[in-house]
């Protein structure tokens, strides 16, 4: 048998270690993982060996109460056993992060999978309220590894002047950064792509945000 799909073979991986096979799916060995990783609820495709799934909800009642009422789109499932287990969300692209005893701030839609060695909680940004859409963002830190996704190929801009991303848009930002919300001079102004361009994540100092082309998914219309 030929085709140029056998040139998309399973790559190796080593133990405990987050690995893309290609731009949109991860394979994650939990050999030598710890036994144990964190990944958005449903996100599983694929997976070879024993491995068990349970629903982990928020992370605990604290960041359970948080989630409730924030919003924050993070749904969680423990992975644990071992054998090979490949995530995917919705054919985006997938990016996989090292942290170095670093933080970095995310925003929970984005979240595919992350290293139990990574301390995590969920965070307000300042001058969020709920008619701006509110904005809850995740902030990770410790060492290890974290799975990110993009809906549209993103761009990662360096912040050393006040920068401003569609709410919707910002994939993730450096947490040295000072964040903000910012709104529009005029409440009617289209500037960007969507409706709710009268709120921006306003981000002032010195690192990098990564900024999707794109505000997520369309919202299926009713037929």
């Amino acid at each position: 048998m030929r085709s140029s799909l056998f040139n998309h073979q399973e790559r190796s991986v080593e133990p405990g270690s987050f690995q893309l096979q290609n731009e949109r799916m991860l394979k994650v060995d939990l050999t030598g993982s710890g036994g144990f990783f964190f990944a958005k609820q449903g996100s599983m495709v694929a997976y070879q060996g024993d491995v068990d799934f349970a629903y982990e909800g928020a992370g605990g009642i604290g960041k359970l109460f948080k989630k409730a009422f924030t919003g924050e789109g993070m749904s969680l499932m423990k992975v644990s056993g071992s054998g090979d287990v490949f995530l995917a969300q919705d054919a985006d692209d997938i990016f996989v992060l090292y942290l170095e005893n670093e933080s970095v701030t995310v925003n929970g839609r984005n979240v595919l999978a992350f290293d139990s060695t990574l301390q995590w909680d969920i965070n307000r940004t300042e001058g969020a309220s709920m008619l701006s859409g509110g904005l809850f963002n995740t902030t990770f830190t410790g060492t290890g590894a974290l799975a990110v996704t993009a809906y549209g190929t993103p761009v990662v801009l360096n912040v050393d002047v006040p920068t401003f991303v569609d709410m919707q848009s910002a994939v993730l930002w450096s947490t040295s950064l000072q964040s903000s919300v910012r709104k529009t001079a005029k409440m009617g102004a289209m500037i960007g792509r969507g409706s709710g361009e009268a709120y921006q994540l306003a981000l002032q100092g010195n690192g990098i945000v990564v900024v999707q082309a794109s505000e997520g998914h369309p919202v299926p219309t009713a037929q």
